[in-house]
């Protein structure tokens, strides 16, 4: 080919209309947009959310049970645990059976300490940090020095 050909050529190849589509969100936003409270989204991340879930039932699905379920946490309604998981039981979502499996095997336990978490305002939250910061003062201690050491800094910390 000759230079004059190869300009036409690449001429009309830079200049044929490519149809402009929008790039798909990452499964990582969507899965930000999906566990996001609907009123913290824009009104163009909410579009396209509702785009998404209405291209994939699997994710309608899912979107659905994971703002059940976190509606159920924070206004506190442990009754209806029962109902959420006969729901996700109903819908073809392997790895949400398997969360639901998880904690039926808690519930067939103590299924009253479940509805109770669930339920109740207290929660052992500090007693949990009290027990982190512990483990990282014993973990930046670890072979420097005996008992007696560790155990001031616990008390002095």
């Amino acid at each position: 080919m000759t230079p004059c050909l190869i300009r036409v050529y690449l001429h009309k190849k830079r200049t044929s209309p490519r149809p402009v589509t929008a790039r798909p969100p990452s499964p990582r936003t969507v899965s930000g947009w999906i566990l996001s409270h609907p009123e913290a989204l824009t009104e163009p991340e909410q579009l396209q959310l509702k785009t998404v879930r209405t291209q994939c039932p699997e994710l309608d699905a899912l979107t659905r049970h994971v703002r059940s379920f976190a509606t159920m946490l924070t206004d506190r309604r442990g009754q209806q645990l029962s109902v959420w998981l006969d729901a996700v039981r109903q819908d073809d979502l392997p790895s949400l059976h398997t969360l639901a499996a998880g904690i039926d095997r808690d519930i067939d336990r103590d299924i009253d300490a479940v509805t109770a978490g669930l339920t109740l305002p207290w929660n052992s939250g500090a007693v949990e940090g009290h027990v982190n910061r512990i483990k990282m003062l014993k973990r930046q201690m670890y072979g420097r020095a005996g008992f007696g050491l560790l155990r001031k800094r616990v008390l002095l910390a």
